[in-house]
């Protein structure tokens, strides 16, 4: 089966101040952890939606070989933003790894995991990390689910869509805090970068 990937990276950053995508983690800007572990793992194509500061998210992933797609629509919410990397997500895509671009510490090895774990005929048609009953990022998503993702509104994922298909859901259990560690404000950034 075929899984591409999906980097969010639109968001306007209002708690942090500044584009928190842009800021260095461990030597290089934020965005570009997310969008090498998903370009070393088996996913293929990636995806990254921009739409706030595009043009500086574009040079701050220069040479990698990813799809760009803008996000006119930033302002509305983080689900004008995954609904525009679906609709250019190749057709022969069974799956899409839905990644947050303020994840840094995701791992290939964590989404390898995920597209393992994936089987939509086996009853895992879900594929979402957790780790102490929790349940983290990113998410893998079949096919069949890209037409409900398509209907979402405003400033929200797909999480209630999770909420609802719960029983499709597989989890893949992570023993470390990368699916749990979104930076948002100063203070997470100070303390991980």
């Amino acid at each position: 089966m075929r899984v591409g990937a999906i980097v969010l990276a639109a968001g306007l950053s209002s708690r942090m101040g500044v584009n928190k995508l842009l800021l260095a983690v461990r030597g290089k800007p934020m965005i570009r952890h997310a969008v090498e572990a998903a370009l070393a793992s088996k996913a293929e194509p990636v995806i990254v939606v921009t739409g706030h500061d595009g043009a500086k998210i574009a040079d701050g992933l220069c040479g990698l070989d990813i799809l760009l797609a803008d996000n006119n629509d930033f302002a509305t919410g983080l689900s004008s933003s995954l609904k525009c990397g679906l609709n250019i997500l190749p057709a022969d895509c069974d799956g899409a790894l839905i990644l947050l671009g303020d994840m840094p510490f995701v791992s290939a090895g964590l989404l390898d995991s995920l597209i393992a774990a994936f089987d939509p005929t086996a009853g895992r048609a879900i594929c979402v990390p957790v780790r102490d009953g929790r349940r983290g990022n990113p998410v893998l998503w079949a096919r069949r689910f890209f037409p409900e993702m398509l209907t979402l509104t405003g400033d929200r994922g797909a999480k209630a869509l999770l909420d609802k298909h719960g029983s499709l859901a597989h989890e893949v259990a992570v023993m470390d805090d990368g699916p749990f560690l979104d930076i948002d404000e100063p203070e997470t950034l100070s303390r991980l970068a």
